[in-house]
């Protein structure tokens, strides 16, 4: 069967890297910041949160021990211009909640941040219940100045027992509403999701897919379940109460999800890249350039592509 003509990718399904060079015209790289957020979902002394969250969250490796903004911005952006050729960078607030402050101080940080270098766009990480409309309001300034404006959501899984396992804190519902809000001043939203986390079965984890297909979000991160040391799900698995997705299922739940999910709809990421001093499990984590391959070589034997099964039925 032919792949219909009109798709809004090259290939079988909606790479991130090539939506990027398309619209920017050039090589485009994150650069990553902590901008000092915490979470809602933690303790003031940091306790608590996700039970498959470490105590860095998400924090990126490119940043060291750097602490200002300044020497954050200028150390990650210096690595991509030097390690991949970035000419069109994208500041990027990843570590924690990136909404979680006052809409004053978040102008204050992203300001800052913003400061440093000729940006095209801004992507904030946060999660549904770190959303108002003041801040809604001022992400969508930055958009008017002329910015490229993304935010991460964290889902994980659209079942509602599975959110509160994994002590999320916030429902399915939730997010639908946070998606919605931004939706309402043209801010697209990527949806972050967890493939294998506890108690999920195959008919979960995509329904989670679907979810995600009926909000008509703009791009989503799939993620392989990865646990650091120190996380309450590392103890889980030491107990023998749930194991982890192999690499073969995974690509296969991929491929699944792929054809459920609208052709327009980004893909930002299939697998998992946790630092392995932070990793407990798996052992050894996907490696994505050969995951990549396989997926593709998988698409072209199984004659399918993004999109095959999105939409009325």
């Amino acid at each position: 069967m032919p792949i219909p003509s009109g798709l809004p990718y090259h290939g079988r399904w909606n790479r991130y890297s090539e939506w990027l060079r398309g619209r920017y015209g050039a090589r485009a790289a994150r650069v990553p910041v902590d901008g000092g957020f915490s979470c809602p979902n933690r303790g003031p002394d940091g306790t608590g949160g996700c039970s498959f969250c470490d105590s860095a969250g998400s924090r990126s490796p490119l940043l060291g021990s750097a602490e200002s903004i300044a020497e954050q911005v200028d150390r990650a952006a210096a690595f991509q211009r030097s390690r991949y050729g970035a000419e069109a960078l994208l500041l990027y607030f990843q570590a924690f909640s990136s909404t979680h402050a006052p809409a004053s101080r978040l102008r204050e940080v992203y300001d800052a941040a913003l400061a440093r270098l000729p940006f095209r766009g801004l992507i904030v990480a946060t999660r549904p219940d770190c959303l108002d409309s003041g801040k809604v309001e001022l992400l969508a300034s930055y958009r008017d100045r002329g910015l490229d404006v993304w935010v991460e959501l964290g889902l994980q899984s659209s079942r509602d027992a599975t959110l509160a396992r994994i002590r999320r804190g916030h429902s399915a519902a939730d997010f639908s509403a946070a998606r919605c809000l931004l939706g309402r001043r043209g801010i697209p939203v990527s949806a972050h999701v967890i493939f294998g986390l506890p108690g999920e079965t195959e008919s979960d984890m995509l329904g989670t897919v679907r979810f995600l297909a009926e909000l008509k979000v703009e791009g989503v991160k799939i993620h392989d379940l990865h646990i650091p040391y120190g996380c309450s799900l590392y103890r889980e698995v030491l107990a023998g109460e749930f194991v982890l997705v192999s690499p073969r299922r995974h690509l296969d739940l991929c491929i699944r999800a792929l054809e459920l999910l609208p052709a327009e709809t980004v893909i930002q990421r299939l697998t998992t890249d946790t630092p392995p001093d932070r990793r407990a499990l798996p052992r050894r984590g996907i490696e994505k350039a050969g995951f990549l391959r396989s997926l593709d070589r998988e698409l072209e034997a199984r004659d399918t592509w993004q999109g095959r099964l999105s939409g009325p039925r």
